[in-house]
């Protein structure tokens, strides 16, 4: 494995311990040249429909940009990264379990949203401003006003 700090390429495994339900294996390794420790994170590759965007096109799902707008929608947001990283799995795993060869752009939008709705409802609207492409303080308005509703007893 290529050290992230020197780039050499030998090292060794100091520890390894099963992480996420068995699902990934967490690594720590230690460079052979510099003596730096770092992780590595192994786990199974998944076959994943691809993502048909609004355009059209086709793309293959990439977890580490579903990873990156939930950052983004959940900064300086009592959220954790763990919190992260759950959403993505259960994501994740919804679009693998789907067993379909495709999936629609707008489809993980929506399942975004349910989820951050539930968990943080400031990072909700953030990423649904950004998902919906909000042109103007009355649409979301519009947003804020059905999170409302949907709170209301």
């Amino acid at each position: 494995m290529k050290c992230p700090f020197c780039g050499h390429l030998e090292d060794r495994v100091i520890d390894s311990r099963a992480g996420g339900a068995g699902e990934v294996i967490r690594r720590r390794r230690e460079c052979a040249s510099c003596e730096r420790r770092f992780t590595t994170y192994e786990r199974v590759e998944d076959i994943l429909p691809t993502v048909v965007k609004k355009d059209g096109r086709r793309e293959s799902f990439d977890r580490q940009k579903l990873v990156r707008g939930l950052r983004i929608a959940c900064n300086k947001r009592p959220v954790s990264t763990d919190q992260i990283e759950a959403i993505a799995d259960a994501i994740e795993r919804e679009a693998q379990e789907s067993e379909r060869r495709e999936i629609l752009s707008t489809e993980l939008g929506e399942r975004v949203m349910n989820h951050l709705r539930t968990l943080d409802e400031v990072a909700y609207v953030r990423f649904a401003s950004v998902y919906r492409s909000f042109r103007d303080i009355d649409q979301f308005m519009v947003e804020l006003g059905k999170l409302v509703k949907a709170k209301a007893p």
